[in-house]
This record gives structure tokens, sequence and C-alpha cells, in this order.
């Protein structure tokens, strides 16, 4: 009896601990929907416009200042020592005008040699071709003398009784002539040997005189002396700092490189805006000049590790060349510089402030303001700068975009106030 009571209790606690809860629930409830009812009231929003425009992209990158052109003279070994410097440091030279002179005194020496026994040659020459016209000359007479001979009469008989005396004619044999020709042929062989050993003479003077050129050493480009190292020491393996740099004084140029991502939007002929560190609010304008189709080899800023792009991973660098064309005359080689690359766009589309897109699991999703309320949009987006980003499927022009969305927003959503930004 005492264990029914003591069940009957605990039943009755039990319910009235159901009701109180029921009824606390049905409070909660309702409070809630009140205050979701009181957030329906104040909802107040920002809205701009979605303008169509052709959106300019703006790519950063960076790089040095260099010359256009440069040559680093280094010592040969081979040509012995540096016998008088022709230029100095901060001088203006041009293509072609003489740096150094090595020391040529065994050259000469080789050269003079040289001449004179192509001189005697051609003496000799000369002599050979005198004996060739002397024996022309014999051999032309001693033809003609045998052509009379030949062509002479018999002596009349009557004659010579008579007592005229028979004319005497020189007889000639025919032997002396082929031996005069025979002497020209032996001649004319010793001549062209001769002849070859001029030819021999003269190809070693111009050797000679060729190397004695080399001796001295010329600029290759218009540009200005920064460097005349005379203390260079020379080697068997030469020598490994330069004897003479040359920059070129035309205008400097900016190499770099830029990954790949950038080097596929940036192309030849694009403007450029040139920041150098060392000049606060100062730019120069410039052009792209070329991108390579090939990665850097050099090492230097080759593959590595690429943040911000889909969570990181290796990236290709390729190298890049940009000129200036304002005037370079304030700026230095070596030089770093910031580079603003801007990038026209392809199209005209509707672009929206980048804080208007909300995402959600990686959607892309926008709000819309149309009627009052709000309509949830998962847009496709293209092209983008510092500020705007284009839409290029899910909102329109003119459609009023919410400026800053938040978790809350939901399809449907009633606005009872916004403010339009221009």
């Amino acid at each position: 009896m005492k264990k029914k009571k003591v069940l009957i209790w605990i039943l009755s606690i039990v319910g009235v601990l159901a009701i109180a809860g029921g009824a606390a629930a049905f409070l909660l409830k309702e409070r809630s929907v009140a205050s979701v009812g009181n957030q329906m009231e104040e909802v107040n929003v920002m809205v701009q416009k979605a303008k169509e425009q052709e959106l300019i992209e703006t790519i950063l990158v960076t790089g040095e200042i260099v010359p256009e052109g440069e040559q680093k003279v280094f010592l040969n070994p081979e040509h012995g020592e540096i016998n008088e410097y022709k230029v100095e440091e901060n001088q203006t030279v041009k293509a072609g005008d003489p740096l150094f002179v090595y020391d040529s005194s065994k050259l000469d020496t080789e050269l003079a040699r040289a001449t004179r026994e192509r001189d005697l040659i051609q003496t000799r020459a000369k002599t050979e071709q005198n004996q060739i016209a002397a024996l022309n000359k014999r051999i032309e007479e001693a033809k003609k003398a045998l052509a009379a001979q030949k062509n002479k009469p018999k002596t009349d008989s009557k004659e010579t009784e008579e007592g005229t005396e028979p004319e005497q004619v020189v007889e000639v044999p025919v032997e002396d002539v082929n031996q005069l020709i025979s002497e020209k042929v032996q001649m004319e062989l010793q001549y062209e040997n001769t002849k070859s050993e001029i030819t021999a003479a003269n190809e070693r003077i111009t050797e000679i005189t060729n190397q004695k050129k080399e001796m001295t050493v010329v600029s290759k480009i218009d540009g200005i002396i920064v460097k005349v190292n005379k203390n260079v020491a020379a080697t068997e393996a030469g020598a490994n700092e330069p004897v003479i740099h040359i920059i070129s004084n035309s205008p400097y140029k900016v190499i770099g490189t830029m990954s790949e991502f950038d080097a596929v939007k940036i192309q030849q002929g694009q403007e450029v805006i040139v920041r150098p560190k060392v000049y606060k609010d100062r730019e120069w304008k410039g052009v792209v000049e070329s991108v390579s189709h090939f990665p850097n080899d050099n090492g230097g800023g080759g593959e590595g590790e690429f943040y911000g792009m889909g969570g990181g991973g290796n990236v290709t660098m390729y190298p890049f060349k940009v000129g200036i064309t304002d005037d370079t005359s304030e700026l230095r080689q070596g030089f770093h510089v910031s580079l603003e690359v801007r990038i026209p766009g392809t199209e005209i589309l509707p672009v929206i402030p980048h804080t208007a897109i909300l995402d959600e699991g990686g959607v892309a999703v926008v709000y819309v303001l149309a009627d009052g309320l709000l309509q949830r949009r998962e847009v496709q987006t293209g092209s983008m700068n510092d500020e705007f980003i284009q839409v290029t499927e899910g909102v329109q022009k003119d459609e009023l975009v919410v400026l800053t969305p938040y978790e809350g927003m939901f399809d449907g959503m009633e606005v009872t106030s916004f403010d339009e930004v221009e």
C-alpha cells in the first residue's frame, strides 16, 4: 500500500515538471518569434547598383633596373701584358673606340720579318718574269730564222760561175728551238712556285696584322666606362674580374621574373608604372617589351612555394623585360622597383564590390534587393581588380546588390529600409 502511494506521488511530480517544461518552451518560442519579428522590422542594409564596365586588373610584380646593354672585357692570357690604357672611368665611348692595347712588340718584329721575306720573294719573282720574257724573245727569233731557212731558194750555178758570191744563210738547228722552249717551261714552273710563296707570305703578313689589331681592344657599344681595373692579374685561366666594364647609355630597362599565373595575362606592349623603392611617391612610365615563354633557369626566383593560389604549391617563374619610356637619368643600375601592370578586361560585364560576395561552402553568393525583399543569387565571377569583380552570371546591370551580406540573411527576407551607395 505504501509502495502504491509513493508511485502515485512520483508520477504526479513528473507530470507537474512536464507541464512546467512545456510552458517554458512555449514562452521561449514566443519570445524567439517576437525577436525575429523585431529584427525583420529593424532590418536596414546598404546596397549599390551593379554597373557595367570594362574592368582593368592590376598585377604587381617586382624587378631590378639594368642597362640596355653592357660589355665586360677580361684579360686574354695569350695576348700578354697590357701596354696602354686608352680610357678612364666615367668616360663616354662609342662603338669602335679603343679601350686598351696589349704589348705587341713581338708581333711587330714578326711582321717586319715577314714583310722582308715577302719583298725578297717578290724581287726573285720579278727576275724570273724578266727571264721568261727574254726566253720568249729568243724563241721568237729562232722560229723566224728557222722559217727563213726553210723558205730560202737554192743557189743558181750560172751566177756562181760569173763570180757572184752566194748569200750566206745561218743554219738554225731545230734542236736549239726545242731547248729554248724547254727552258721557258721550266722557268714558268719556277715562277708559279714563286708566286705561291708570295701568296703564302702575304697570308702570313695578314695573319700577323690581324693579330696586331686584336692587341687593341675596342668598345662594342655606345656607353659609359663604369670600371677600369688596372690591377687585374693575368693567369693561364684568365681573370675573374673584368679589366673594363661598360654600360649602355641608352635608357634603362627593368628585368625580373613573374609567376605563371601572371605570365599568361601580361602581354607585350602593355603599359607599366615603375616605382623605385628609393623614391617615395614617384613613378616612371614604361611598357612591357617581352615575357619569355621559357622558365627562368638561373636558380633565382625559379620554382618555389607560392601561397594564395588554392592553398599553395609550386609555381614556375618566367623572365620579363620592361622598357622605361620616361627620362631615366635619375635612376641607377641595380635599383629595385615595383611594377604595376594594368590588364584591360576582354568584355564589358556587370561589376560589384568584393564585399558583396558571401562564401557559402565554396559557393559565391550575393543578395539582391528587389521590391523590399532579398533574393539569394549564386553567381559566377570573372576578372577582378582591387575594388571590383566581374559577375558573368547571376546579376544584371542596375540591380541593387547588398554590399555587406551576413550569414543570417535568407532568401525572401524583408528589408524595411536601405541606403544606396553611388
